[in-house]
């Protein structure tokens, strides 16, 4: 019977898939050679002129190949990607960030270690200023107060983003930073754990900040924030005061905003005394009055899903923990799970309201129309951050519209 002609191609079709495939393998092994020859050529001096022994670079490296799995590589000899169109949190209904497992979830474990760790939390905030409840607050969102497992070798992630990523100078520095850590013993290069973008230990630090503000929080002369609950509240707490922590401020205070009191208003660049915003008719939605020293200082409103959500009155605080990493809802999640530990289990008064089904290049879209008629958005980055928030705001209200400061659909087909 003669072989159908699908059949016939079959063979050949599968040599050419194995010639591929060693191809790639070759190509690969190519790679990993070069690889090898960077760490030699380039990271070694560097490495070796901040002190770091030939010895140490050889244990981290020992058995470490690239990780072909990471994303954002650039292989010698290929292009960047150009990335795909992502649908991010806070596009859809910035409310998912606050789920009801992870707040639950986050409360109920932090009041655990608010108990079990009493005693590092105190002389934390005796010596930083930051309260307690914060630093359980970043504590928990970064890595589960520690139970959330850090797979990586830290060695392989920055080594592999040093040499094929698309911000290798960047990754490559922290790559050094990482050898300075193990030459000055914190922890063994196999305990040198990280995850997929090399952020170290329980606080999620990049190596260049673990060398400015890892902290040694049990006296045993060594910052170990992947092993030592102590040392991790210690420098959790570093961080923070090294940023500007204000000792005796709260973090903010959520409110009502009534409709007299445009949403453009929003962001640190027009804080004003927080008892000028209680005049403006900004109330606490608690009832209670702001406290006598916080009315006297500054505060700004911040609406992270414009008319569509919860809105509130930030401190200079704030914004501290934005610098741990940058994005409202971040720094809100941290705050607010902080007040729950403290506090009681109580979710914000006003609910998220069902928003987004945007891609960051739709909101991309918007903001290089709006930086067209004027506006500062912060950049068109598809992140709606409250530049781009109350530029929004700004737009509808000179067209005519009543501003909800927040992207949504409807909007696609003016602002383009």
């Amino acid at each position: 019977m003669p072989v159908p002609a699908p059949f016939k191609l079959f063979p050949l079709l599968m040599v050419l898939a194995l010639s591929a495939s060693g191809a790639t393998a070759q190509n690969r092994a190519a790679v990993e050679q070069k690889f090898r020859g960077w760490l030699d050529q380039t990271v070694w001096p560097r490495a070796r002129a901040k002190g770091v022994s030939r010895g140490v670079f050889d244990e981290a490296f020992a058995g470490v190949k690239l990780n072909w799995d990471l994303p954002d590589l650039v292989p010698p000899g290929t292009k960047p990607k150009t990335p795909e169109r992502q649908r991010q949190a806070e596009f859809g209904s910035p409310g998912k960030y606050f789920n009801r497992g992870s707040l639950d979830g986050a409360t109920s474990v932090g009041r655990q270690m608010a108990k079990r760790h009493a005693q590092a939390l105190a002389r934390a905030e005796r010596t930083s200023g930051v309260p307690g409840r914060i630093i359980l607050g970043i504590w928990g969102r970064e890595s589960g107060y520690g139970r959330v497992n850090i797979p990586h070798n830290a060695f392989q992630v920055l080594g592999t983003k040093g040499f094929m990523s698309t911000r290798a100078p960047y990754f490559t520095d922290e790559l050094v930073a990482a050898l300075q850590i193990a030459q000055a013993g914190h922890a063994p290069s196999r305990a040198m754990k990280s995850s997929w973008a090399g952020a170290l230990g329980q606080p999620q630090f990049m190596p260049s900040n673990f060398l400015k503000y890892a902290a040694d929080g049990n006296g045993d002369g060594h910052a170990d924030i992947w092993g030592s609950e102590s040392d991790t509240i210690a420098s959790i707490a570093t961080y923070l005061a090294r940023h500007g922590w204000q000792k005796g401020r709260d973090w903010g205070f959520e409110v009502t905003v009534p409709a007299s009191v445009s949403c453009t208003l929003e962001g640190p660049d027009q804080a004003r005394r927080i008892s000028d915003w209680a005049a403006m008719g900004i109330k606490r939605v608690s009832g209670k009055p702001f406290p006598a020293h916080e009315s006297r200082a500054k505060g700004s409103l911040l609406m992270p899903a414009g008319r569509h959500g919860p809105a509130f009155i930030v401190t200079p605080n704030f914004y501290v923990l934005k610098d741990y990493n940058n994005s409202d809802l971040y720094a809100l999640f941290v705050g607010h799970t902080g007040d729950r530990i403290q506090y009681g289990s109580r979710d914000f008064t006003a609910p998220w309201g069902q928003v987004g089904g945007l891609m960051r290049s739709d909101v991309a879209v918007m903001q290089r129309a709006l930086e067209r008629a004027g506006h500062d958005v912060g950049g068109a980055d598809g992140l709606a951050g409250f530049k781009t928030r109350r530029s929004i705001g700004r737009w509808q209200e000179k067209t005519g519209q009543s501003a909800t400061c927040f992207p949504d659909s409807a909007m696609k087909r003016r602002l383009r």
